[in-house]
């Protein structure tokens, strides 16, 4: 993950192991893609519970970088608030 963001040059880093807090984030995450791909395979599919739970699991793997950073984007968007006005270029 960047340092700094390259549009407006905020310090993601906010304070040392400030991303710890989006473990929740995360933990929340992959449970709402757990039970959407159990419901997936078997409700929709009708597989066993053998074969759902290990489509579980390969839909976590396959899914854990996009979950990694949507968990660190909503977790900082709940500290950090977007303007879209801002421009880094007025203040120099």
């Amino acid at each position: 993950m960047n340092d700094h963001c390259g549009h407006c040059g905020l310090k993601y880093q906010i304070e040392p192991s400030f991303f710890y807090g989006a473990m929740y984030v995360s933990y929340g995450l992959n449970v709402a893609v757990g039970i959407a791909a159990f419901i997936v395979s078997f409700v929709i599919f009708g597989t066993t519970i053998e074969q759902s739970f290990l489509s579980i699991i390969i839909t976590l793997v396959l899914l854990f970088p996009f979950v990694l950073r949507l968990s660190r984007n909503i977790y900082i968007n709940m500290f950090i608030s977007y303007d879209p006005k801002y421009d880094p270029k007025a203040k120099m």
